[in-house]
């Protein structure tokens, strides 16, 4: 007999299942939620908070990463728990998301307890409309290794945080939240990118995948205007996003000099990220944008991380952003691979 949960009361379903099911039992189904929040002045040494949230209902589980980069050095914390009675609670020990008014508002709490890297008290406001991506597949031989839907959505960021008994404010800080659902085997991906770069005019996302070889699986991403502000509170302005149609990246990993470096295999000299990156978009409007940065959070043995980089327009607009780079194998940024059985297959 299946378990039903209080969320099965409610008018949501599109499976003939309960909730719990998914259409695909698969040992990397997942759900998640994204935070990242760091000041908008884009310096090398700001901090940065990312507090993550997932569920796995085939392993009935939920955990949370706390990740980033906090007085100078970074921090990782892994929370977990068992779903029990429970599957639909956003809460994974220390760690509780609550999104307070969808697409609006959301609030993130890290309780103060030994487990936390630190606590945390942030309210995220939405700044642009939330851009709902495509869904993206991408297989080895008859294998899924990855087949996601995803949204993103910038906002602000106000409260605190607390690490070592300091309490550092959080004022209008900038930022991304992300939701993404489906299958993702993140030690078999080759290569992908994430971007969210933020102007104090909108913001610029992208979510791009590639084989080894550099060929492109997979482009989706946005040009979302921003919202005017009050107080936290969201206004008018802004408009729906703008869908991108065109992407092409020319980035390396620097050193704790700025110079450029090899990844090799496990990137130990690789501290920063440069470059630049040029985006068209369905009216018509290309962007080019250089940037250059510190990395705010490393991945390990996943490979590469999110870094913050200052960036400019080719415009004269001058910004903040957060580049994830990441995966197992790349001619460009993963010359030694790290996993086997990588797509294509």
């Amino acid at each position: 007999m299946d378990n039903l949960t209080a969320a099965d009361e409610l008018l949501v379903h599109q499976l003939p299942e309960p909730l719990t099911r998914k259409a695909l039992h698969h040992e990397y189904w997942r759900e998640s939620y994204f935070f990242v929040a760091h000041p908008p002045g884009g310096a090398a040494t700001d901090d940065v908070v990312i507090v993550t949230l997932a569920t796995y209902p085939q392993h009935r589980t939920m955990d949370s990463y706390q990740m980033g980069r906090m007085d100078g050095g970074h921090v990782f914390a892994l929370h977990a728990r068992d779903w029990g009675d429970d599957p639909h609670t956003a809460t994974a020990g220390p760690v509780h998301i609550d999104i307070t008014e969808p697409y609006r508002t959301a609030r993130v709490v890290v309780d103060d307890t030994d487990a936390a890297v630190a606590a945390v008290d942030l309210t995220f406001t939405a700044r642009t409309e939330p851009y709902a991506l495509r869904r993206g597949t991408m297989r080895w031989r008859d294998e899924v290794v990855w087949d996601q839907s995803h949204m993103f959505q910038a906002g602000v960021f106000n409260g605190s945080y607390t690490r070592n008994g300091v309490t550092h404010e959080v004022r209008d800080w900038i930022g991304q939240r992300d939701h993404s659902w489906g299958i993702r085997n993140h030690q078999r991906c080759p290569m992908w990118m994430w971007l969210a770069l933020q102007f104090d005019d909108e913001m610029l996302g992208v979510w791009h995948w590639e084989y080894a070889n550099g060929a492109p699986v997979y482009t989706d991403g946005c040009a979302a205007p921003a919202l005017a502000t009050n107080g936290g509170a969201v206004g008018s302005g802004g408009g729906e996003p703008v869908p991108l149609v065109g992407f092409t990246h020319d980035l390396h990993f620097t050193d704790a000099a700025g110079n450029a470096v090899d990844y090799g295999r496990d990137g130990l000299d690789a501290s920063g990220l440069a470059g630049r990156v040029v985006m068209r978009f369905a009216d018509g409007r290309s962007v080019t944008i250089d940037g250059e940065g510190e990395r705010a959070a490393p991945y390990g043995e996943r490979g590469g991380g999110q870094y913050l980089l200052r960036i400019t327009a080719d415009d004269g607009r001058t910004g903040v952003g957060i580049y994830e780079v990441t995966g197992a194998h790349h001619h460009r940024f993963f010359p030694v691979p790290r996993g086997e059985q990588l797509p294509p297959g």
